[in-house]
C-alpha cells in the first residue's frame, strides 16, 4: 500500500504541474482575446477567464452524475470549490500582490452582490425540490427532494441575465483598441487547448485525490469537499495569483467571483439537465450553502474595507477557511455531530 500511496502522490503531482502549464496558456490567450474583442478588465475577469477556469468544475459534475451517479459528489465538490475560491483565493492574490490587492465599486456592487443573489438562488432552487418534489428514499430523518430539468432552467436563466448585464457592460465602455495584425483564429485554438490540458491536469489531480482517500478511508462527502474541490479550483489560483503580482487586483477578482457565479448557476445544473431529475440532499446542501454564504459576506465585508484587502485580511480569510474544513472533516468523521452527523451521508 505504501508503494501505491507514492504513486498516487506523484500523479498528483504531475496533474498540478500540467494545470499550471494550462493555466498559462489560458491567461495569454484569453487576455488577448479580451483585448481584441475590446472587453473591460472586469467583463475579461468574470466571464472569459471564469467560464474557461471553471471548465473542470463543470467536468466534474457531469461525469458524477452521468457515469458514477453520485450528483451529491458534484455538488459537494462545487460548493468547495466556490468556498476555497471565495476564501482561499483571494487571500492568496492578496499575499502574492507587491501591493495592497485593490478593487472596485463594480466589483463590490455589482459582482459581489450578483454573486449573494447567485447563492440565494441556488438555495431557493434547491428548496422548491424539496417541496414540490420531496423525496422518501434518502433514509429517516433526511429531508430530501427531486431535482428536476425544468427547476434547473432557474439558476441557468439566471445566468442568461447574468451574461447579457456583462454584454451591455462590455457594449457600453469598450476596451482598447486590439493590437494591429493580431492573430485571433490562433488564439482561439489556444484557448481551446489550455481547456484540454486544464482538464487532463485536473482529472490526473482529481483521480488522484479519489484513489488516496479510498486508501485512507476518507469519507466520500469529505473528499468531495476538499480535495476534489480544492484540485478544480488550482486553475483558478494560479490566474487570480498571476493577475496579482502584475498588481492587477480588479480582474483577479472578478475571475473568482465570475467563476463561482459560473459554477452555482451552471456546473451544478449541466449534471441535472444532461442526466435528467436527481434527488437532492437538503439537509446536507443547506448547511454547505450556510458555509458558502458566511465566507461570501466575510469576503464582502473585507473589500468594502476602503476597497483593499490588506495582508492581516488575507491572512483571516485563509484561516476562516481552515476553521470551516477543520468543521466539516469533524462533522464527517463523527467526532462532532452539531448536524446529528448528516454529513457522514455524503
Amino acid at each position: 500500500m505504501f508503494d501505491t500511496v507514492w504513486i498516487w502522490f506523484a500523479i498528483a503531482a504531475i496533474g498540478t504541474a500540467i494545470i499550471w502549464k494550462g493555466s498559462g496558456l489560458l491567461e495569454s490567450s484569453s487576455e488577448k482575446l479580451s483585448i481584441y474583442y475590446r472587453l473591460p478588465s472586469v467583463v475579461h475577469g468574470a466571464i472569459v477567464v471564469a467560464v474557461g477556469s471553471s471548465f473542470p468544475e463543470l467536468s466534474t459534475t457531469v461525469l458524477s452524475a452521468l457515469v458514477h451517479g453520485e450528483f451529491q459528489l458534484g455538488v459537494a465538490a462545487i460548493v468547495g470549490s466556490a468556498i476555497f475560491n471565495i476564501l482561499v483565493i483571494p487571500a492568496l492574490a492578496g499575499l502574492f500582490s507587491p501591493k495592497r490587492l485593490e478593487a472596485d465599486r463594480e466589483i463590490v456592487y455589482k459582482e459581489a452582490q450578483f454573486y449573494m443573489v447567485s447563492v440565494a438562488v441556488l438555495l431557493v432552487t434547491f428548496s422548491f425540490a424539496v417541496i414540490y418534489f420531496p423525496s422518501r428514499s434518502e433514509g429517516e430523518g433526511v429531508i430530501a427532494g427531486e431535482m428536476t430539468r425544468l427547476l434547473a432552467l432557474i439558476p441557468v436563466g439566471l445566468y442568461a441575465l447574468y451574461v447579457f448585464v456583462q454584454y451591455l457592460e462590455a457594449k457600453e465602455n469598450p476596451g482598447d483598441e486590439p493590437e494591429p495584425g493580431s492573430s485571433i483564429g490562433k488564439q482561439w485554438l489556444v484557448f481551446v487547448a489550455s481547456l484540454v490540458v486544464i482538464v487532463i491536469g485536473v482529472e490526473a489531480l482529481v483521480r488522484s485525490a479519489i484513489e488516496l482517500g479510498d486508501m485512507f478511508g476518507t469519507p466520500s462527502f469529505l473528499w468531495g469537499f476538499t480535495v476534489v474541490a480544492a484540485g478544480t479550483s488550482v486553475p483558478d489560483a494560479f490566474v487570480s495569483i498571476r493577475m496579482a503580482r502584475k498588481n492587477e487586483g480588479v480582474p483577479a477578482i472578478a475571475n473568482v467571483l465570475g467563476s463561482n457565479i459560473f459554477d452555482l448557476l451552471v456546473a451544478i445544473p449541466a449534471g441535472v439537465l444532461i442526466a435528467g431529475a436527481t434527488v437532492i440532499n437538503f439537509s446536507v446542501a443547506a448547511p454547505m450553502m450556510g458555509l458558502l454564504t458566511v465566507a461570501t459576506i466575510a469576503l464582502f465585508l473585507l473589500m468594502r474595507t476602503g476597497m483593499i484587502l490588506t495582508k492581516r485580511e488575507s491572512v483571516f480569510l485563509l484561516v476562516l477557511y481552515a476553521a470551516m474544513v477543520i468543521w466539516v472533516t469533524l462533522e464527517s468523521t463523527g467526532v462532532t455531530s452539531l448536524l446529528s452527523g448528516l454529513l457522514m451521508e455524503g
